[in-house]
């Protein structure tokens, strides 16, 4: 059979029917038109530039998967939303569980990876309540959570009311901030934690023993050391009427001042029987008892389980430790501010912050 050299050519396949398969790669126009906006704003989205807005920027980028522009996992990549952005602002010093909290902030990203945040500690001069609220102001500008040991005073509330205004929700740490638009609290209840230390130091010294105890704080400024001393008092004025609580003095949780303070003490009160240390910073109290030899003689509970107050307990200067998990603390921060992003309760899933007593026979 021969072929008719001037027949017509055999008319094009069908068009594939929607949803179908396509032989060409969608365009960026494509992509513009289905998702109602310029080629401009479409090139700013698939290249992760700035100046367009989020609903915008989502749609672009369906309709670029839908057209099969971009892979799946690319899609996806890009249709999750940009990590939230934490900073834990902690006070500088010798205070060694506050150092312990920062730096797991620094070594324990892969542990909030399922949460899509990122965390960064700042150290900064927290007894300053102006620099406080300064830094807090600086990094409420780059940040989208901020956690922080508050400081009791009315500039850094100020600080704090302006970020919730500006949407930065912000945490208290350790120690809270009263009438202010915190997002929330994570710590122990200070008042009961000066409770228990008051109840060991009297059980301790013994009921029928007239001494004298003295409490070593980092600061009143901050609220949790003001409501353990009253704890602290409440419970020695209720049951162990033969102590004599001889005031508070401040070392700023740092050890040479703290030990600087307590060979004052023992100087001044030579039936000193027991040391509350309200802060951190408890080797410069255990320093200052050893070279004194009052060591095993004065009875002494501190707060924070860390390195230098294991070694003190295990040595037995040091009769009891009241602490909170660093690692629950963090993780409760960051479970909060992710509730905070998706609209939830602050405190849904949060368990309370529990204390623990720590003696030398049961050191974990």
């Amino acid at each position: 059979m021969r072929v008719n050299p001037k027949a017509p050519p055999p008319p094009p396949p069908p068009p594939s029917p929607p949803g179908g398969p396509s032989t060409t790669r969608a365009s960026v126009a494509d992509i513009a038109r289905a998702a109602n906006v310029s080629t401009a704003t479409v090139d700013r989205v698939l290249n992760r530039r700035s100046g367009v807005r989020d609903a915008t920027a989502q749609r672009v980028l369906k309709a670029a998967g839908a057209l099969d522009y971009l892979p799946e996992t690319a899609l996806y990549a890009a249709l999750a939303p940009p990590p939230l952005r934490l900073s834990f602002l902690l006070p500088a010093g010798t205070n060694r569980f506050i150092r312990m909290l920062g730096d797991m902030v620094g070594y324990s990203q892969e542990h909030w990876a399922p949460f899509n945040v990122t965390c960064r500690a700042e150290f900064i001069e927290v007894f300053n309540p102006q620099a406080l609220a300064a830094a807090l102001l600086r990094h409420g500008k780059r940040s989208d959570g901020i956690a922080m040991m508050a400081l009791e005073h009315a500039v850094v509330r100020e600080a704090v009311n302006t970020l919730a205004q500006q949407g930065v929700p912000v945490i208290t740490l350790i120690s809270d901030l009263s009438n202010s638009a915190r997002a929330a609290y994570i710590g122990l209840d200070n008042r009961a934690a000066g409770r228990t230390a008051g109840y060991l130091i009297g059980r301790f010294i013994g009921a029928r023993t007239t001494a004298k105890v003295a409490l070593i704080a980092g600061s009143r400024s901050y609220r949790a050391h003001e409501e353990r001393e009253a704890g602290f008092q409440h419970v020695i004025d209720e049951l162990f009427k033969r102590l004599e609580v001889v005031g508070l003095r401040e070392g700023q949780d740092d050890a040479e001042k703290n030990y600087r303070q307590t060979r004052a003490l023992l100087a001044q009160h030579p039936d000193l029987g027991g040391i509350y240390n309200i802060g951190g910073a408890s080797d410069g109290v255990a320093r200052a008892l050893k070279e004194a030899g009052r060591d095993h003689k004065v009875v002494f509970v501190g707060h924070g389980l860390t390195p230098d107050t294991r070694a003190l307990l295990i040595d037995g200067s040091l009769d009891a430790v009241i602490t909170q998990s660093p690692q629950t603390t963090l993780m409760n921060c960051v479970r909060i501010f992710s509730n905070l992003r998706d609209r939830r309760d602050a405190l849904s899933g949060i368990e309370s912050t529990r204390s623990q007593v720590i003696f030398r026979e049961n050191l974990p």
